[in-house]
């Protein structure tokens, strides 16, 4: 692991676009739905026990949060999208500054999007895809939560879901991950790497 990532800290939380630190650098953002373990998995791969606040209430992070990992690179924790219980109109406000954030935010290398393993691809997933491959952003997928799965369970959910992401032809890759037993991590290292220009 690149020393780089533990020594992530939090910088800013941003409810619109604007607030946001200069559009300059590298960031890599972190999405998914609010219980696909996002904030366990920033932790996992940052080697820090509490850099992102994790919760047993999905949906906590209503902010684009953004973690910085020197003064060039940059890690952000996108708005989960299904299960938090807020307004509707709350919810939009989010839509909305996750468009403008990932259409327009021109230091955006790539997507980190996490899904459950053993509930992969449902509609968010699969539309964060199809817009992701519409404005040209390159996604990897950490299936989280493999601990949770036998070995054969856990690989056929990576070959279904690669096997899906190529219907939607963007540049999309996958991998399996688990926070809890640290697998997965140096093929995730490694695509952060490569993003990040390490």
């Amino acid at each position: 692991m690149n020393k780089l990532y533990r020594k992530a800290h939090f910088l800013i939380s941003a409810a619109k676009l604007k607030q946001s630190p200069p559009d300059e650098g590298y960031e890599i953002a972190i999405a998914g739905r609010s219980n696909a373990g996002k904030s366990s998995a920033i932790n996992t791969l940052c080697d820090q026990k509490s850099l992102a606040r994790t919760s047993k209430t999905p949906g906590r992070t209503q902010l684009l949060n953004f973690f910085s990992l020197d003064d060039t690179r940059r890690i952000v924790d996108l708005p989960g999208y299904g299960f938090a219980k807020v307004s509707e109109n709350i919810k939009r406000q989010w839509q909305g500054t996750l468009a403008n954030y990932l259409e327009h935010r021109q230091c955006l290398q790539g997507i980190f999007l996490m899904m459950d393993c053993r509930h992969p691809m449902k509609d968010n997933d699969r539309q964060m895809l199809e817009w992701a491959a519409h404005i040209g952003l390159p996604v990897h997928i950490l299936l989280t939560k493999a601990d949770k799965l036998k070995k054969g369970a856990a690989k056929n959910a990576l070959l279904e879901t690669r096997k899906t992401i190529k219907q939607i032809s963007g540049d999309f890759s996958v991998q399996l991950f688990s926070s809890l037993k640290k697998t997965g991590i140096e093929e995730a290292h490694a695509r952060l790497d490569e993003w990040f220009e390490l």
